[in-house]
């Protein structure tokens, strides 16, 4: 656990308990620090005090005591409007932080890398921090995905921060800079929290934030808004900007054509790998997640060849794309970290002959995004909340059935696809939507589904395990379209 020695002897506020509010809370204690902590859910408030951390009901404390307000990133800070809490602090003059500023703060000769997008930065992180480690590196991984920050260890000189940021994380970071900064691409997203799309915009381009040469940009250019951040940093000249490319030829940076990752950032074209050959990585958003974290390595040292090897042992994340199970020759995909129409569109670009689990509690009304791929779709299966919604859009485009909740999504496209005998079937789960009306996050979702995917008579395959049987990386390839 990091020690944040500036506070020993002071008081701090931390709100928020649950897993990021209640590191930061323990590490503050474990270092010296006065922790003033609160939650406005009774029982998480019990639970942090069953771990040795201090209560302090902040809506009635004397804030002329602090000088900072340790917040949780699902808290808003400023918009739709300030907790109160927060309005509070503010009121006071009170700094607002998050754990990562912290991090930043006291860990200044650590190199500290920062992924950000809408989409794809989980498996952008995961990715990088694979390949830091496998050669070599002292890495640690966190932030939004995996371990609160506080979590790691300690690293000093010669080590690197791999973090994953989201918007509402890089909004509370006042100092921290990034050594290597990735923006992976932007589509709308938690506008509520940022004032409408230009807020988000402003929101993850802070992850750029007091960058100078040699510190370096690295930028997705696959859609418009990214690329205009491109063009208005590198026409700025303050930092080293790289472009990357799921599927276009870039000058000057780093690209996938034709399925083929692209090194042109020394004046000439040279080919790195095949990615097609990568089954942990199927699809052009995954291609464009492989060239930015093919951009970050190189940039921070690591030779080519090197990191071809790395990206050709990389497992993948589990609830991205995941083929975990083959039974009775039905492929099935745990997509549940698709939140959002996009996300979704993503995974059916990747597969023929989809029964695509869809629903939740929607992020947006429409899957228009999702139209260019309903070719790819076999059957729909409407579950949770947008059910009525999607039904509306699906009538007409492709065959659907209202099933309710994953479970009996599962068993119907079973039959459907008995009666079809359709070659190579894949059930794939891949909501386009949050999953907070029937579940507590997505990774329970996920979980759900597998769950229920090991219980199912027939003949079971682990698809890793088995590789005889079916060759993955052929398998995915056909797979693919």
């Amino acid at each position: 656990m990091i020690d944040i020695f500036p506070f020993s002897g002071f008081p701090v506020a931390v709100f928020g308990l649950g897993r990021t509010g209640l590191s930061a809370a323990l590490a503050l204690t474990k270092s010296g620090a006065e922790v003033w902590a609160w939650d406005d859910n009774f029982e998480v408030r019990e639970l942090a005090e069953e771990q040795g951390i201090s209560l302090v009901n902040l809506y009635k404390c004397d804030w002329k005591e602090l000088t900072t307000l340790v917040l949780s990133p699902g808290i808003p800070h400023n918009l739709p409007k300030p907790h109160p809490i927060v309005a509070l602090a503010k009121k006071a003059n009170v700094e607002v932080i998050n754990d990562i500023e912290l991090l930043g703060r006291v860990q200044r000769m650590s190199s500290v890398i920062g992924i950000t997008g809408t989409n794809g930065k989980s498996t952008t992180t995961a990715l990088i921090g694979h390949i830091l480690q496998v050669s070599g590196r002292e890495a640690e991984v966190g932030g939004n995905l995996g371990p609160p920050v506080l979590e790691l260890e300690s690293l000093g000189e010669g080590g690197t921060y791999v973090i994953e940021m989201s918007s509402f994380q890089l909004e509370l970071n006042l100092s921290i800079t990034f050594d290597i900064a990735v923006l992976l691409n932007i589509s709308a997203e938690h506008l509520e929290r940022h004032g409408g799309l230009e807020g988000y915009i402003e929101a993850k381009k802070r992850i750029f934030h007091r960058q100078t040469k040699p510190r370096t940009a690295i930028i997705g250019v696959d859609d418009e808004f990214t690329q205009e951040i491109f063009s208005q940093l590198s026409n700025v000249d303050d930092q080293l900007v790289i472009p990357v490319s799921g599927y276009n030829e870039v000058e000057n940076g780093i690209c996938v054509v034709g399925g083929v990752l692209i090194d042109n950032t020394d004046s000439k074209s040279v080919p790195i790998c095949d990615l097609r050959e990568i089954p942990s990585l199927p699809g052009s958003h995954n291609w464009q997640n492989a060239a930015a974290a093919y951009a970050v390595c190189k940039t921070a040292g690591v030779e080519p060849h090197a990191i071809m090897a790395c990206l050709q042992s990389y497992p993948g994340l589990v609830h991205r794309q995941e083929v975990f199970e083959i039974v009775d020759d039905v492929i099935f995909v745990n997509d549940s970290k698709a939140t959002n129409s996009q996300a979704a569109a993503r995974a059916l670009a990747c597969y023929k002959h989809i029964y695509w689990i869809v629903g939740g509690r929607p992020k947006d009304s429409s899957l228009s995004v999702c139209e260019p791929f309903f070719r790819h779709v076999e059957h729909a299966y409407l579950v949770g909340e947008a059910s009525s919604i999607f039904e509306k859009e699906l009538n007409g485009k492709i065959n659907y059935t209202l099933a309710g909740n994953i479970e009996t999504a599962i068993r119907r496209a079973l039959v459907d696809i008995d009666r079809s005998r359709v070659k190579k079937p894949i059930i794939l789960l891949s909501p386009a939507c949050a999953s907070f009306d029937q579940f507590n996050n997505f990774e329970e979702r996920g979980d759900f589904f597998k769950k229920i995917v090991e219980t199912l008579p027939g003949h079971h395959m682990d698809p890793f395990e088995e590789p005889g049987l079916i060759p993955l990386a052929l398998f995915e390839r056909d797979l693919m379209v």
